[in-house]
């Protein structure tokens, strides 16, 4: 086991496949950062990989609101706060990881397209060896689709992890 893994994302929201990531991150390390990234209006940027992630209606949820929705799905799930640390991450700017993080550290993602290859890429270029798992589009969750489904008030909880299913649902009724 190695001592700690980072793993980085939007969370616009957490959701099912996050929580599985979280929890192989776990098992692959003692400690996990993870890094929240589009922290901040500023920080989005467009990439020819992702035509969405810089846009506003592709971030709805501030950095705060997602510290809320990850912590609570992962104490809903058992995990201590002790094995993980959550930080704004400055995904566009490698000069400032490590400020937050140690060269070496490995990076895990789940690459199911072209924008995960290039994060990989990334990591690795800044000395940060990516830990690549091959994602399966078919089987994917999107935060894309949870939030539509949110938008059409279509089924959505499914997937979303427990804690974090209880506060968008809170956040929506006061919404409405």
């Amino acid at each position: 086991m190695i001592d700690q893994i980072i793993l980085t994302g939007r969370f616009q929201p957490f959701h099912n496949d996050h929580l599985e990531l979280v929890q192989i991150a776990l098992g692959l390390a003692d400690r996990l950062l993870i890094g929240i990234t589009n922290a901040t209006a500023a920080e989005r940027h467009q990439h020819p990989t992702n035509a969405h992630r810089h846009l506003a209606s592709a971030n709805p949820y501030s950095y705060e609101e997602r510290e809320q929705l990850i912590q609570a799905a992962l104490r809903s799930a058992g995990v201590s706060a002790t094995r993980y640390r959550l930080v704004p991450f400055p995904l566009e700017d490698p000069h400032r990881w490590p400020l937050l993080v140690a060269p070496g550290t490995a990076q895990l993602v789940r690459v199911f397209s072209d924008w995960e290859r290039e994060k990989a890429r990334r990591f690795a270029a800044a000395g940060y060896p990516p830990h690549v798992l091959e994602g399966d589009p078919g089987q994917q969750i999107t935060a894309s689709a949870i939030r539509a489904a949110m938008l059409r008030g279509a089924p959505w909880e499914q997937w979303v992890p427990p804690g974090a299913r209880e506060l968008l649902r809170q956040w929506q009724e006061r919404a409405a």
